[in-house]
Parts: C-alpha cells; sequence; structure tokens
C-alpha cells in the first residue's frame, strides 16, 4: 500500500479541478445544500486554512449549474432542479497588505476587471461599490436571471491594520461602500455569500446590508468547514494505518496522537469536534506529525493584538465566557478574546446551557506548539529554540531514563531563571500564586519536544492538573501553589485521578509538586510509581 495512491488537494480551492483530477475530496455538500436554502444572504467565520476557499468555489459550481461534478455526491439525493445563474465570484485576498485607502480603492478596481470585460461598464462607476452594483445588474439584466454573489476572504485587507485606528478607519470606509449594492441590488441576487476570518459589525461594513445571517455559530453548519471524526476514519482510514506502521504502534493508537495534534475544534455550542484539514492532509501526505499551520505563518496582526491588550497566555486553557465575549465585532474588541477565537487559536470545548456559558481553551497539541513557537519570544524574550536545547531537552531526558528527580531540578533551575519581558514580569508574577500558571508551564515545555500533554482532564474524581503520555511511561500530574508536595500526592491517590491509566500497560507514575510562590519555581516533590 502506498500514500501515493491518493491525491490531496493541498493549494488547490479549486472544486471543479479537485472532482475533474480525481483529488480527495470529503464530501461536505449535503450541508451545502441545507446552507443555500437557509438564508439568501449568509456570512460564515472559520480560522485560516480551514477550506472557505474551496467552500465558496463549490458553492460557485453548483449555481452554476454543473451537475456532472457532483456525480456520486450527497447532494445529488437532495438536488432537483439544477439551475444555472451568473456567478460573481469575488476573493478579496487579493487586496491584503494594502496600506492606503488609495490603494485599497485602486486594487477593488483591477479585482473587478475580468468581470467589467464579461458584463461591461459605464463611465460613472468611479467607485469600487458603484462598479459592483453597476456589474450585478447588467449581470441580471444580460443573462435574464438573478445574480449570485460570492466574496471570499472579505476582511482580508482590513486585518493587517486592526492596531492602526486612523487607517483602519479609512478603509473601512472604503469597503462599507464596496459592500453597499448588496443591499441595493437584492432584487437582483439568488444568493449572497460571504466568508472571512473575523466578526466586523454591521454598523460598519455591514451597515447597509441587515438582511445578512451570521451562521458562524450555527449547529447545523459546525462541520461545514473541518473534518468530522467520522469523516476522518471514513476517507482516510488507510492513511492512518501507514502512519502507524511508520511510527510502530497500533493504529488506533496512531489515531488518537493524530487527534490530539489536529482534532478539537468546535464551532457551535452543540458542534462536533473537527480536524484542521490543512494540517491533517499535510501530515497524511507526508506521513509525518509536524505543526503544518503555523508553519503556513502565524500571524503578525494576531500578536500585535494580545501584546496591545496584554494578554495573559497563562488563562487560555480554560475560560468561561458568554458568547457576547468571544463573538463580539472584532472592531469592538476590548480585549484579545474575539480574534484569538474567530482565528482558531481559541475554541469552544463546552457549554452550559443553564448559565449560557461557553468554555474556551486551546484546541489541540499543535496550536499550543504554536504558541510556544510564535509567543513565547514576544512574552518572555526568549526564543523556543534556546528553550528547547537548553532546557526542555535536559527536562525530557530525564524523564526518559526514569530520573524524575533529576528533571525536577532542571524545572526548578529553569523557573527561578525565566527572565520575563519588561511590562508582563508583573502579569506573571501575579499569576504565578495560581496553580493554572505552573501547569501552562509544564504544558509549554512538553509541547516544544513534541510530547503529547493534557491539562484540567476530567476523571471521575475531578479533574488531573498535568497528564503526560511518554512512550513508556504516564505520568499524572498534581500541583499545589503554598501547599505540600504530600498533600498533592494524596489527592491524586484519594480521587483516583490514576484509575483511567491503569490498564494502559504502561508504568503510572504520580507527581505531586509544591510550587514557592515567592521564588516562582518548585520548593518540593513527591514521586509514586504505580504498576499497571
Amino acid at each position: 500500500m502506498s500514500q501515493e495512491m491518493k491525491k490531496y488537494p493541498l493549494g488547490i480551492q479549486t472544486f471543479s479541478r479537485i472532482i475533474r483530477e480525481g483529488y480527495v475530496y470529503v464530501d461536505k455538500t449535503d450541508i451545502i445544500w441545507q446552507l443555500v436554502h437557509y438564508a439568501r444572504f449568509v456570512f460564515l467565520s472559520r480560522p485560516r486554512r480551514f477550506g472557505k476557499s474551496l467552500l465558496s468555489s463549490t458553492l460557485e459550481s453548483y449555481f452554476l449549474g454543473d451537475r456532472q461534478l457532483f456525480q456520486g455526491l450527497k447532494i445529488m439525493t437532495l438536488e432537483k432542479e439544477w439551475l444555472s445563474f451568473p456567478v460573481i465570484h469575488l476573493d478579496l485576498s487579493i487586496a491584503k497588505g494594502q496600506d492606503t485607502v488609495q490603494s485599497l480603492r485602486e486594487t477593488l478596481m483591477w479585482m473587478m476587471k475580468p468581470l467589467r470585460e464579461i458584463y461591461g461598464s459605464d463611465e460613472d462607476e468611479t467607485s469600487p461599490g458603484k462598479m459592483l452594483m453597476g456589474i450585478i445588474r447588467r449581470a441580471s439584466r444580460q443573462t435574464g436571471k438573478q445574480v449570485v454573489v460570492i466574496i471570499d476572504e472579505y476582511d482580508a485587507p482590513l486585518l493587517d491594520v486592526l492596531h492602526d485606528n486612523a487607517t483602519l478607519d479609512g478603509m473601512r470606509m472604503v469597503m462599507q461602500e464596496f459592500f453597499q449594492p448588496l443591499k441595493v441590488c437584492e432584487p437582483f441576487i439568488q444568493f449572497c455569500f460571504i466568508t472571512g476570518i473575523t466578526k466586523f459589525s454591521q454598523l460598519s461594513i455591514f451597515s447597509t446590508i441587515n438582511n445578512i445571517k451570521n451562521v458562524s455559530l450555527n449547529d447545523p453548519f459546525s462541520s461545514l468547514c473541518g473534518f468530522t471524526e467520522e469523516e476522518v476514519k471514513h476517507y482516510f482510514a488507510a492513511e492512518i494505518g501507514l502512519m502507524a506502521h511508520h511510527y510502530g504502534m497500533e493504529a488506533h493508537k496512531m489515531y488518537e496522537r493524530i487527534k490530539a495534534y489536529y482534532d478539537g475544534y468546535h464551532f457551535s455550542a452543540h458542534s462536533p469536534a473537527v480536524f484542521n484539514p490543512y494540517s491533517l492532509l499535510n501530515a497524511f501526505q507526508d506521513g509525518e506529525l509536524n505543526n503544518y499551520w503555523f508553519t503556513s505563518g502565524t500571524p503578525t496582526f494576531l500578536i500585535r493584538q494580545m501584546q496591545r491588550f496584554h494578554t495573559d497566555i497563562t488563562s487560555l486553557d480554560h475560560l468561561e465566557v458568554p458568547s457576547s465575549a468571544f463573538d463580539q465585532p472584532t472592531e469592538n474588541m476590548q480585549d484579545a478574546l474575539p480574534l484569538l477565537y474567530q482565528t482558531g487559536y481559541l475554541t469552544i470545548k463546552d457549554y452550559d446551557r443553564e448559565g449560557e456559558v461557553y468554555t474556551l481553551s486551546i484546541p489541540n497539541q499543535e496550536v499550543r506548539i504554536g504558541y510556544t513557537e510564535g509567543l513565547l519570544p514576544a512574552y518572555t524574550g526568549l526564543r523556543s529554540s534556546d528553550v528547547q536545547v537548553g532546557f526542555a531537552l535536559k527536562f525530557w531526558r530525564a524523564l526518559k531514563s526514569d530520573n524524575i528527580d533529576l528533571a525536577i531540578r532542571h524545572l526548578q533551575a529553569y523557573l527561578a531563571g525565566i527572565p520575563y519581558v519588561e511590562g508582563f514580569k508583573q502579569k506573571l508574577a501575579d499569576a504565578a500564586a495560581s496553580e493554572g500558571f505552573y501547569e501552562y508551564t509544564l504544558y509549554l515545555i512538553f509541547s516544544m519536544l513534541n510530547v503529547y500533554v493534557r491539562t484540567q482532564v476530567k476523571v471521575a474524581g475531578g479533574r488531573i492538573d498535568v497528564i503526560v503520555f511518554s512512550t513508556d511511561m504516564i505520568y499524572v500530574m498534581e500541583l499545589k501553589a503554598g501547599g505540600s508536595a504530600e498533600e498533592a500526592l494524596q489527592q491524586i491517590e484519594k480521587k483516583g485521578y490514576a484509575k483511567p491509566y491503569l490498564t494502559d500497560g504502561r508504568p503510572v507514575v504520580l507527581v505531586g509538586i509544591n510550587m514557592d510562590k515567592d521564588r516562582r519555581t518548585v520548593e518540593s516533590w513527591k514521586i509514586k510509581e504505580i504498576k499497571s
């Protein structure tokens, strides 16, 4: 069996090409059919690299009536008419990086040149909005049909200037004028689909489109982008088997590692977990677990916004918030939380219907590693490569050799010597009074080494602070800040934190650690090994 058996559509976002050239396509067409019959004006936000452009292309093929492309797909049992409409499909990523109002206007006008060549133009169409309005009306008049408008990456021109209010205001006015025809031309429009990363308020960019339906948090469309567990097992069973052979483990254990790396995104209160499709396809093509999402570029605008709002990265693993806290309009942010959610650096992990409260957390191991690589230098002044070689590797080697005392002595020295960036030092000093700070520090350490680590794991007796899965051992850790190591170890035993792992086959090591809040380092520790 060879991975050459399948072609993965990496870098290919055109539905027709994927189908005609035999690339892997995970069938979402039944959900797409539901979407186009749900509302006439639809807005969907999803993180980058989650298949928004492919979704837009699939919608284009559907509304062009290209029935032959959908043979064998789920939509064939749903769609009976297969009508054809003129489609205006605009990808605003072409306007990314424009830093002046004039350059943005010129780029938007240039972007519509191919449409002007098809449908013509009038001399008085001197702005992007006027040009778009003219194109929509002429397309409808010339074809005798209503028009479908698809706008992909609508927010790309604005993301790089989020930190610059003066520039943002001017460019937002350009975009508002550009989108205005979507309301004025409503009688000429059959369907309008707008997608991007962020949510800008209807009082600014979409001020005139008061009938647009935001489905970003709707349960029926929560798995429209990304692969569900059922889809991964159905479409990629062979790939999981190949990777299992490569890593020398059983297929079900390989799947759990893949799941820990790339799964864990939830886009509504009752959403199934979905995998990052970009990362998963790259992993299957290479046969390796790597951090693909971040190597494709950690957004600089995100780091700037986190620094601007003095985001405490030690709090991101468990946030309980109402939807208004993370789904608010991006330009009205009082902190970086909406942007962290909308860009995929946080995701929904739980929903309390009675209290109407969402629990947000970091989605998976890949994102944790990305935080380490991208944000560690910004917040502490340390390069992750220096930390990895200078400390984390020694820490991990000590654990691998079953010398837990040496490993914790390395940890003790490391925590005591971190030279935090000025301005963030006090925030971390305050955070160090809580156990959560040390949980975060530990999972950063293991993330740098691509070791599977989880924090705040629910078990029957409560929540495990930190659990680490190595090839030969499982470590169950309880952390105390200002208590005692003996107390921490007793809590693990009393509440049965290790019980779910005793049948695993690997020895389970219980580790109770007490932290010195004043010196912000390890004060004492107790260790007990249990044979499975």
